[in-house]
């Protein structure tokens, strides 16, 4: 038998199968029973504007005693002297790496490296 004749009834055998599987889907299609589909019910809804709560408004006054609360005693003991200063060395610059002059032990270096 020739390649051509060999696929042309190939092809006619491919083309039988398909429409006997599109005949049965539309049979399926046709004899299952319709489904009524009702339209969606959209609840009206009222255009209602919510309150917003109000934030409670306190005076100055109010606000001085309220915060007094909060710190309790220890606004009455703070004062300027309470204030940290901060001098930076002027031979470190940590922009470019390099840092104070010192030197560190190396029990220092082990107990570090111990540690973890």
């Amino acid at each position: 038998m020739k390649t051509s004749a060999l696929k042309i009834i190939i092809k006619e055998a491919v083309k039988e199968a398909i429409q006997e599987e599109l005949k049965d889907i539309l049979l399926e299609a046709v004899k299952t029973p319709k489904v009524i589909t009702q339209a969606p019910i959209v609840p009206v809804v009222e255009n209602i504007t919510p309150s917003l709560p109000s934030t409670p408004t306190m005076s100055a006054v109010d606000k001085r005693e309220a915060y007094k609360n909060i710190l309790g005693d220890t606004a009455a003991t703070f004062n300027s002297n309470n204030v940290q200063s901060f001098q930076p060395q002027s031979n470190m610059d940590v922009a470019n790496g390099t840092l104070p002059p010192g030197e560190v032990d190396m029990s220092q270096i082990m107990g570090l490296m111990n540690n973890k």
